[in-house]
Order: C-alpha cells, then structure tokens, then sequence
C-alpha cells in the first residue's frame, strides 16, 4: 500500500492550550498504521520539539523545526538523540535594524542551534526553552541566523500586529503568533518549503499528503498538502484555506482525523475528499 504523509503542527493542534499532549492524542497517534509517517511541523526550536517527539513515541524519521528554517534527523543513537538534516540562515541585520526602529521595547532572540537563545533581554519564564543568554545588540546580528523572534508583552496581538505591518518587512519570511510574538525566517523558508524537501526525501506521492495546523505560521502548509487540515481554534483567515476544520484543540479535536487517516490508510482509500463532522472524521474517495 503506498505511504501517506501527516505534516502535524504541535502548539494549538497537537498539544493543548496548557501546552499538554492529551492520552486520546498520544495513543491516536501511536495506532496510526505504518503507511502512515508522521513528520512534526513546529515553529519550535529544536530542544522544544524533541520532548515531545519522544512523549509521541516518534523515534525515527525527519521532523520540522523553526518554521521550516531547521529539519532534523531523529536518531537514538546520537548523544543528542538527533542530527541535523538541514538548515537555512539569513542575514539578521536588514531586518532587525529596521525592527530596532519599528518596535524600539520589543525583546529580540536569535536561535542557537540545540542550546538555546541569544536574547536583548529575558523573555517572559517559560516561552523559551534551552539555555537564554542576553548579549549586545551587535552579538544578536554578527551571524546568519535560522530565525529571529521578536515578543513585547506590553502589546496586545492587533496592536503587535499593526507596528510589524508599518515596519515593512522585506526579504524574509515572517508569521505574527496569536499574542505579541513575531517570527522571521529565510525568504521563502516555511513549514511547507521544508516539507515538500521531504516529502521528495521519503517517496510520498503529493497527493498522499495530509496536514493539520492552527495558526498563521501553517498557512502554507495547509496550501501544500493534498489536504489540509485547520483546528476549530484557528484563526477565521486559516479555516478559511483549509479543506477541513476539525474540532477544538482542547476538546481532542486532532483525534478523529487521525483515526480517520489510519482508516484510510488500513483500506487502501485516498483521503482526498473529507467530510467532518462533531463525532467524527471519515476520507473517502
């Protein structure tokens, strides 16, 4: 039978809003049959996204990192438990100089690559992970980088919103979060840029593509996949793209299209065309 793809966003999809991995989900996750491979997708960085890798029971393969900037091997035999696939870097200067003016209070963090952050000042406890190092402003853009965050707490998400959209950013990629949070990435670097990279890697056929996101920063991976899959929680711009909205996060939405997908999988069956409902999910020709 051939092997279907499940592109799967953590934060607001997988976990819940208390940042939890329910039973139902985790145990969804593990029924899946093998034709079905699992790639995690996350705006995390990576020694964000490994603990949950392991609580799913994912021990092999690629997973997404950083929004598509960082794609990591997943290998228990690593002293780390892992291996860097591939990675791109962009200059931070342009951008966050330009920032700098925009947004002169918001805190800065550029990615060091399974350590941590490089910080302009401490992020609220518990929003990064890893080891957060504050340095100058000229250490924050001496190197190519992943990606830069931007936070300011004092904001609300529209007035966030408003001040990043002044600033006019160009030559990078970026996704406003559902508070005051701002990630930049490589020009033309997304969750969904690092997935078709692959999807080519493994042999998944395009239309054995299936993704499920919840936030702007999985706009273009809901475009990217065969079918894309948006929570009930999701903004009204990113339902509004996908082929299917599943119910809410904290209610185990993921669940029924993840039982619905090892279904299909089991019966042969593409799962292209899906109808949804409260109960349950069902992909059928």
């Amino acid at each position: 039978m051939a092997q279907r793809m499940l592109a799967l966003d953590l934060d607001g999809t997988t976990l819940n809003h208390m940042g939890e991995l329910s039973d139902g989900v985790r145990d969804a996750v593990a029924a899946l049959p093998d034709e079905v491979i699992v790639v995690v997708a996350t705006g995390r960085s990576i020694i964000a996204t490994t603990p949950i890798l392991t609580a799913l029971g994912i021990r092999e393969g690629l997973a997404v990192c950083a929004n598509g900037a960082v794609t990591i091997e997943i290998d228990p035999k690593a002293s780390a438990g892992y291996a860097i696939a591939e990675t791109v870097t962009f200059d931070p200067r342009p951008v966050l100089d330009r920032l700098r003016v925009a947004l002169p209070t918001a805190r800065v963090a550029v990615e060091e690559l399974g350590v941590g952050f490089k910080v302009s000042e401490h992020f609220p406890e518990g929003e990064l992970m890893g080891e957060t190092r504050v340095v100058e402003w000229e250490e924050l853009v001496a190197h190519p980088v992943t990606r830069v965050t931007l936070r300011q707490p004092e904001a609300t998400a529209e007035e966030f919103g408003e001040m990043v959209e002044r600033a006019g950013l160009h030559g990078v990629s970026y996704a406003v979060g559902w508070s005051a949070w701002l990630d930049i990435n490589p020009e033309g670097v997304s969750k969904a840029s690092a997935l078709e990279l692959v999807r080519r890697r493994i042999g998944v056929e395009p239309s054995h593509t299936v993704a499920v996101g919840d936030q702007r920063n999985d706009l273009e991976m809901l475009h990217w996949a065969a079918w894309g899959v948006a929570m009930d929680n999701a903004p009204d711009e990113v339902k509004a793209i996908a082929d299917e909205v599943a119910g809410h996060v904290d209610d185990d939405g993921l669940v029924p299209i993840l039982e619905a997908l090892g279904e299909a999988a089991k019966n042969g069956t593409p799962f292209r065309d899906g109808v949804h409902s409260q109960a349950t999910a069902r992909f059928q020709v």
